[in-house]
């Protein structure tokens, strides 16, 4: 209803100016002028005859200079109004366009948040659907763990040192079952530290679930997909890094505890904008900073037990990883290969 208004407004001034035909200042100009020249008329009249050119020329400006003068401000005054009246039109256009505006940004503000919404119970979807099919593969036999243990290398070669927050009291209940579970293979180890590729990646699924059953591992599985979550949420996704390939001479290196130049090729990340966001997100947001920390020990942790026990192209393989890819990442910005 407002844009109608001001439309109608818009319109009532082109129609009183089509309607006002002469307008009062030309009125009063016709009246002085008529006065004026009547006054002149009358004293030349009764004026002495005056003689010579310059008395020609003295009367003819005591007629036309007034009358000039006169109508030059009669013209002044109706420009000053027609632009009055181009003043408030402009005026109804711009509050027209402004009120069009607010009410084109209400209507897609009210289009924009029910797609959002659907959005949102789409990834809730997808997050519960990929939950029930983490669940189905736990249920399942795997007949890896058919396979002997002389033909399964272990991961790890030796059960990694607690942290003094992870350290619980043992309890005397017998033999534990994980000392009783054969140990995590490198080839399940790389891909559980990969992930599923999709949700029909069965070995993924199957590799990921005995990461997470083997204590020490699942420590960085879960340090892991926290970080990776967190990372996704500025759209830093590791699979659109490209890092440059450190030789496993120097993966060695750094798992054995050097740090500097030397082994500064590991941090093969090197996207600024991936490297900015995450510096950003460092500074602003203390909850992924503390993530960032404890997945930069978790992992440097893990690497220095693989790496005793892996060959150089396992060692290249776990380089290749996503959980990798992220380390180098948040290595990066945390200044660990300087």
């Amino acid at each position: 209803m407002p844009e109608r208004d001001e439309k109608s407004i818009d319109l009532g001034i082109y129609a009183r100016a089509a309607e006002r035909g002469i307008s009062a200042t030309e009125i009063v100009a016709a009246l002085l002028a008529i006065v004026w020249v009547v006054a002149v008329v009358a004293y030349i009249l009764r004026a002495p005859e005056s003689t010579g050119t310059l008395g020609l020329v003295m009367t003819l400006l005591v007629v036309f200079l007034p009358l000039a003068l006169i109508w030059a401000a009669a013209t002044t005054l109706n420009s000053v109004k027609i632009l009055r009246d181009e003043a408030a039109r402009l005026q109804v256009s711009v509050d027209a366009m402004r009120n069009a505006y607010i009410a084109n940004q209400q209507t897609n503000a009210a289009g924009i948040k029910p797609s959002v919404e659907k959005k949102l119970d789409e990834l809730a979807l997808a997050a519960k659907q990929t939950e029930t099919t983490l669940a189905r593969f736990t249920t399942r036999r795997d007949s890896g763990l058919s396979v002997p243990s002389a033909d399964r290398k272990a991961a790890l070669v030796a059960p990694l040192p607690a942290s003094a927050a992870d350290e619980q009291p043992a309890l005397a209940l017998g033999t534990p079952a994980e000392a009783l579970r054969p140990p995590l293979s490198v080839s399940d180890f790389v891909k559980a530290l990969q992930f599923p590729e999709n949700p029909d990646d069965r070995e993924g699924f199957r590799a990921l679930r005995l990461a997470l059953d083997d204590r020490e591992v699942a420590k960085l599985i879960r340090a892991a997909q926290d970080v990776l979550t967190l990372l996704s949420q500025e759209g830093i996704y590791m699979d659109d890094l490209r890092p440059d390939r450190a030789r496993p001479e120097v993966w060695r290196r750094f798992a054995a505890g050097e740090r500097g130049p030397g082994v500064s090729s590991v941090g093969g990340v090197r996207d600024r904008s991936s490297l900015a966001l995450t510096a950003g997100r460092m500074r602003e947001d203390p909850v992924f900073r503390d993530a960032g920390h404890h997945f930069l020990r978790t992992f440097d942790r893990t690497l220095h037990a693989f790496e005793q026990n892996a060959t150089d192209s396992e060692l290249a393989e776990l380089a290749d990883t996503r959980t990798a890819r992220a380390f180098m990442l948040f290595g990066r910005v945390m200044g660990v290969f300087d």
